[in-house]
């Protein structure tokens, strides 16, 4: 008797595991679509992500670039000079101060 229970024990605890077996082969081919979806969304974002920095690179190029063209220096004195009406200072126009003390 006993080795009858010991047989038909092992028979159910096989048949759970070829229907597990059974139940998890659908699973994984759910798990691999979803998967392949997940990656192909997500390829598509990085796709678009790098052209977004592309553009921005761009636009960082033109930026700096005209940074340096509006900050030369021949530029700057030719305002001071034709829309501000200053000029360059002469030796006789640069007044030096010094100060002597104690600060309170």
């Amino acid at each position: 008797m006993k080795n009858k229970t010991k047989v038909n024990v092992k028979n159910i605890f096989i048949r759970i595991g070829i229907c597990l077996f059974v139940l998890l082969i659908p699973f994984m081919l759910f798990m691999y679509g979803f998967q392949a979806k997940r990656y192909s969304k997500l390829k598509i974002e990085i796709k678009a992500l790098e052209q977004k920095q592309e553009k921005l690179i761009e636009e960082n190029k033109k930026i700096v670039n005209e940074i340096s063209i509006l900050s030369s220096a021949d530029r700057i004195e030719k305002m001071a000079v034709e829309e501000l009406g200053m000029h360059k200072a002469q030796a006789e126009d640069i007044v030096r101060v010094e100060m002597t003390g104690e600060k309170k």
